[in-house]
């Protein structure tokens, strides 16, 4: 099911990134500030090969969605990997580059925004 809302399409790029063990992530609305984007996930891996992975598993799950990005930049070198959908950007961040980079502080007048817990299944009713 393809999301209805930008900020809907942030939770599922989160809730992707979280499938793989993605550490310290980070949502920030940046509407209010930016031109070319809605928001921004900011998260990190422990390792070029995490950081490769976790932006190979967010491509293929939102590719499932029928949602693929605009471009991609640094996967080859998993230091710190973009993937660009438009109204949600999202940087993938091996730790060390996370913190020279530092794009929280940069942003720091954007509004974080808290990841919903994900809707729990209905029991069954036994009839």
């Amino acid at each position: 099911m393809i999301p209805s809302s930008s900020r809907e399409k942030a939770f599922l790029c989160a809730r992707a990134l979280l499938d793989r063990k993605a550490t310290d992530l980070v949502i920030l609305e940046v509407k209010a500030l930016s031109s070319f984007t809605d928001y921004f996930l900011i998260c990190s891996g422990n390792s070029d090969r995490q950081v490769q992975a976790i932006a190979s598993h967010i491509e293929e799950k939102l590719g499932k969605e029928g949602i693929h990005p605009l471009g991609i930049e640094g996967r080859r070198e998993g230091r710190w990997v973009l993937l660009d959908y438009g109204d949600v950007v999202v940087h993938i961040f091996f730790h060390p580059v996370r913190e020279f980079y530092d794009l929280e502080r940069l942003w720091s007048e954007a509004t974080r925004v808290e990841l919903p817990a994900p809707p729990k299944a209905r029991p069954k009713r036994s009839g």
